[in-house]
């Protein structure tokens, strides 16, 4: 007897009372039978493609490139020169950062929403972007810096952008000032009208 008609030999003889399962049973293969979504899989499919949508306003259409080694400032109509140059030198502390370095640019696209909106829901005011510049004006990094600059416009929630110092990372960072939530207005209120009397 060859080796394998020996080895096809033993293995018949220890799976001899073995049965094929019915199909009915073999749940490893359910055959064309359909299930149909539960109503908890529909609503997160439907949450998910709802934030889809929201976050897609930001467009990775062309965008014009900015030159590498100009710095970025950016302030909306009610803010003061005085806060965004103490913004500039640093005079906010970053109360959050996001690192957006060597990042696809698709990537950072969704994660800037995201960013944004929790960094405003937690009462947050100055933040820090850290994505890099290259030498040239058509390196990845300096491509990405461009968009951030278009994208960061687009939000509500964005009084003004600067290109950081040195120290905190020169013209691969940019701060970001973003408005006072309803909440923080309000409490500011509070302690106005208590010092008062």
């Amino acid at each position: 007897m060859t080796q394998s008609a020996h080895e096809d030999h033993d293995f018949r003889a220890l799976m001899g009372d073995v049965k094929p399962l019915r199909r009915s049973d073999n749940r490893a293969n359910p055959g064309p039978r359909r299930r149909h979504p539960t109503e908890a899989q529909l609503a997160r499919r439907e949450s998910a493609q709802a934030e889809i949508a929201q976050d897609s306003f930001l467009s990775d259409d062309f965008v014009e490139l900015l030159p590498p080694f100009d710095p970025i400032e950016v302030r909306r109509d009610g803010i003061q020169q005085g806060v965004v140059d103490r913004l500039r030198h640093g005079g906010y502390p970053a109360q959050t950062r996001l690192h957006l370095l060597r990042r696809p640019l698709g990537e950072c696209r969704r994660m800037l929403p995201s960013f944004i909106r929790d960094a405003y829901a937690h009462d947050l005011r100055s933040v820090l972007i850290v994505h890099g510049r290259g030498q040239e004006i058509d390196s990845p990094a300096n491509v990405l810096r461009s968009y951030l600059a278009k994208w960061l416009i687009q939000f509500e929630e964005v009084q003004a952008y600067v290109s950081a110092q040195q120290a905190d990372g020169g013209l691969g960072a940019t701060w970001v000032m973003l408005r006072k939530s309803e909440r923080a207005r309000a409490d500011n209120r509070e302690r106005q009208q208590k010092r008062r009397g």
